[in-house]
Parts: structure tokens; C-alpha cells; sequence
């Protein structure tokens, strides 16, 4: 479960440009957050990489394309969101599956990163991501956004930990623009707390995908 753990296969955590920082948001499509976070995006220049619920794409096709229309990067979130160390690799694989299909279907084009829900890996979850031909990407800044009471607890908690002069490299920054329990979620803080940390590296960050920051 350890995010930069590299134990059982290598996972992308971060970048080697501390001048560039991954915004990254699981568990959408969610309406409306979804979209408020593309508007904060937009105002900003800022690109970010969305890591999406395959029952979620279903329900939502739209919002999966206004994601990839406005520049970011897609990923596999699996289909249900289960924790997959306690899955057969029969299960494992439908879960990557049918999310790689309701993906495909909604944006018509592969998605090739794969997020593990709550970051639950073992050797059998990194080989059935190969065997789809996925890079699996984890985190090396945790918002907490999803027990907050409001947006100033996480945004402390991400600039915190990007101003750590112990980390001098680019950062992947999880947040969420959805809840897996549910669609509808409420992210607002999120929102909030994502157009605050923007405001505040306008200047000395640039927010890019992780695949561009994986490049440096």
C-alpha cells in the first residue's frame, strides 16, 4: 500500500524537474466537480492527469470526453474500485479490462496509465497492468482531500510537502474529483484548494501531465 514502495515492480512517483508538479485527481468522472476542476485548470494553464472510474465513464461518456478535449492525460482507475490484493488474477484482469473498454468507448483512443485504488498492489496487480500494456502510476504528495473540512487542510497539506526543500524534484499530487462509494461525490474543497495552490505557483510551477513530467 506504500505509494513510493517499489517492492513488487517499478511505478512511476515522481519526476526529476522540481520545476514541474503532476496534479492528479481519482475516482471521476463526477458531475460537477469534474468540470469545475477543467474551468480552474483552464484559467490557470495547467494540465492534470484524471484517473477514472470505469462504471463512472458509463454513466458519464461526455464528461471523459471534455477531459481529453481540454488536454489532460486519462487513466484506468478499474471499473468498481475494489481493493485488488484481495482479487483472483481472473478478477483483477476484468477490473482492468472492462475500465480499458468503457475508457476506449467514451474517448476513442487507449489509455495507457493505471492508477491501484487505494494504491493496494502485489506482484499480480503490476503484471495483469503489463499485461494490457499499462504503466502503473502511484503518488508522492497526499492531499487528504477526501476527509477534509474544508480546502484549507489540503492545500496546506500539498504545498507543505511541495515547499520541502527535502524533495527537490517534480511531485504527483493525489486529489479527487470524485468518491468511489458514489457518484455526486462532493469535492468543493477540492476545487477550492486546487485553484488556490495554482494561484499560488503561477510563477515559479508549471502543472503538467504525468507523462510529461514522467519524461524528465
Amino acid at each position: 500500500m506504500a505509494p513510493r514502495s517499489q517492492l513488487y515492480g517499478r511505478t512511476v512517483t515522481h519526476g526529476s524537474d522540481p520545476g514541474q508538479t503532476a496534479l492528479t485527481y481519482d475516482d471521476g468522472p463526477n458531475d460537477p466537480y469534474t468540470l469545475r476542476l477543467l474551468d480552474v485548470l483552464a484559467r490557470h494553464h495547467a494540465r492534470a492527469t484524471f484517473f477514472l472510474i470505469g462504471r463512472y465513464v458509463r454513466q458519464r461518456p461526455d464528461i471523459a470526453r471534455a477531459i481529453q478535449s481540454a488536454g489532460h492525460t486519462i487513466g484506468n482507475h478499474t471499473d468498481t474500485h475494489p481493493n485488488l490484493i484481495f482479487l483472483s488474477p481472473a478478477k483483477l484482469r476484468q477490473e482492468l479490462d472492462r475500465c480499458r473498454k468503457a475508457l476506449e468507448d467514451a474517448i476513442g483512443s487507449p489509455a495507457p496509465l493505471f492508477r491501484p485504488p487505494f494504491g493496494g498492489r502485489r506482484p499480480a496487480v503490476l503484471k495483469a497492468a503489463r499485461a494490457l500494456g499499462l504503466t502503473t502510476v502511484m503518488w508522492s504528495i497526499t492531499g487528504f482531500d477526501w476527509s477534509a473540512k474544508s480546502s484549507e487542510p489540503i492545500f496546506r497539506k500539498v504545498t507543505e510537502q511541495i515547499d520541502d526543500p527535502r524533495r527537490p524534484r517534480g511531485e504527483i499530487v493525489l486529489l479527487h474529483d470524485g468518491g468511489h462509494l458514489a457518484f455526486g461525490a462532493d469535492r468543493g474543497f477540492t476545487v477550492q484548494a486546487t485553484e488556490a495552490i495554482l494561484e499560488r505557483y503561477s510563477s515559479t510551477k508549471k502543472f503538467v501531465t504525468v507523462p510529461e513530467l514522467a519524461q524528465t
